[in-house]
């Protein structure tokens, strides 16, 4: 009995071995080259937590800017911003933040939080009150204990870390400082 072997050529040779395995060896010298992520080298200053709206981008980063936080912050947008903290629109929504705050925290190792509300705000409006902002008195009482709230659930979680808060004007070039309370009197 004779029996015929077939044997393909191409892959029965050293050369097509040799070249099969050629990608292979040059992915792992990139690879072995390739520096590591080294989380130290990463830092940065602070987790900013903004609203989405649109129209106060400009003035956030100029007024970051000014505090020397030029390219030395992580930046989470959500809805209301503090009322993002609460949940609102969704519980989902006070997860996140506090999913990107636990990162920012281990991943780039934040000394601060930094809150910006700002005035005539949609998700405020449809929360609280749709005239909300037609009354800047009460408008600034609401953001304040929103704020508020939102500082003192931070520092519960994370008591080495700094907040500060902010409401943004409708004139764009001023950030209102808002000063904390005490904690039972938010």
């Amino acid at each position: 009995m004779n029996k015929t072997i077939h044997k393909c050529l191409c892959c029965s040779s050293r050369r097509h071995f040799l070249r099969s395995l050629l990608p292979a060896a040059v992915v792992f010298s990139i690879l072995q080259s390739a520096a590591v992520a080294n989380a130290e080298t990463h830092q940065a200053k602070a987790l900013i937590l903004s609203c989405i709206d649109f129209r106060f981008l400009t003035a956030e980063r100029y007024f970051l800017k000014n505090k020397n936080l030029t390219g030395k912050y992580d930046w989470t947008a959500l809805a209301g911003a503090s009322l993002a903290i609460a949940g609102f629109p969704h519980p989902s929504d006070a997860e996140a933040f506090w999913d990107q705050l636990d990162i920012s925290y281990k991943l780039h190792h934040i000394h601060k939080v930094i809150i910006i509300d700002h005035q005539d705000c949609g998700a405020y409006a449809t929360m609280i009150d749709a005239n909300l902002s037609k009354d800047p008195e009460r408008e600034l009482q609401v953001h304040s204990d929103y704020l508020n709230r939102a500082y003192w659930l931070i520092r519960n979680r994370y008591p080495n870390i700094d907040v500060e808060l902010y409401l943004a004007t409708l004139n764009q070039d001023e950030f209102q400082t808002i000063l904390p309370k005490l904690e039972n009197q938010t």
